[in-house]
């Protein structure tokens, strides 16, 4: 039985990159009917794009998420920065998919204001090799992690997470995280919105954040590559959703519904638009 949910947000998912966790999203997004769904950057890693690997599992999230866009739900595909070069297609549209840079919706008769982050991040700005060379390098620490989780889940020891141990202990990774979400608040209370949701920094965060002009609340969707999080929005509440809290009550993939897309006939497509 699938669960309704009114609206749910995900980014950061890295399609294409031995650090996706593709099988994973594939059984959260098989497992809920959302009446919106917000794909808020960085979801295929055109960065890092190579046409020698591109599994089916992450085939199965683009089909999965073309079924839902040719059915109830409303698709909103906001651009980041490793998915930039679907900016060239700002405000196209097929049935129920949308592609943009940002997007205003109302939510729980709030104004939501919703954009990926990358426009923070003065390496993806200003010096683009640097921030490309920092992705391959993340890529390459979560291949490592993952493979140390491998032996540590075969001793039935807990698994540990590099990036997470940086981000927490590196004053310059907590600096710029506390920035991040202090500027995109600023702004948005600035600007009038009641919610400013984000991706970018893999840090899922729902708060309050308040100055002399106002209030709003931010809010981030964290990541498909160590955080396995989503923002879902249903009976007037935000929440995170985390995959493993919730792993032990999702079915394993179950593709039935999407088989009618053939699987070479979408890589032409993926490969047409990288």
């Amino acid at each position: 039985m699938k669960r309704d949910v009114e609206l749910v947000v995900i980014s950061d998912v890295h399609l294409g990159t031995y650090g996706c966790k593709a099988k994973e999203l594939l059984r959260y997004l098989n497992s809920i009917q959302p009446k919106t769904l917000v794909l808020n950057g960085d979801i295929i890693d055109i960065w890092q794009f190579k046409k020698s690997y591109f599994p089916k599992p992450h085939l199965k999230i683009i089909k999965k998420i073309i079924s839902l866009a040719t059915k109830s739900t409303d698709v909103y595909y906001i651009t980041g920065n490793h998915d930039e070069f679907f900016r060239k297609f700002t405000d196209f549209e097929l049935g129920k998919l949308k592609v943009c840079n940002k997007l205003c919706l109302t939510v729980n008769n709030k104004k939501a204001w919703m954009f990926h982050g990358d426009v923070f991040d003065a390496s993806v700005q200003h010096s683009k090799w640097i921030a490309k060379l920092g992705g391959k390098g993340y890529d390459l620490l979560i291949i490592i992690n993952n493979l140390v989780n491998w032996f540590l889940e075969k001793l039935g020891k807990e698994k540990y997470s590099f990036s997470k141990k940086i981000k927490n202990n590196v004053k310059k990774a907590v600096k710029y995280i506390g920035d991040f979400e202090l500027t995109a608040s600023e702004l948005a209370i600035d600007n009038n919105y009641d919610y400013v949701i984000c991706g970018h920094i893999h840090q899922p965060q729902i708060r309050e954040v308040a100055n002399k002009k106002g209030s709003c609340t931010y809010l981030n969707s964290g990541d498909w590559i160590e955080n396995l999080s989503a923002l879902e929005f249903h009976n007037n509440e935000w929440k995170i959703f985390y995959y493993e809290d919730h792993k032990h009550i999702l079915k394993e993939d179950d593709s039935e519904e999407i088989r009618e897309i053939n699987n070479s006939d979408l890589m032409k497509i993926v490969t047409q638009f990288t």
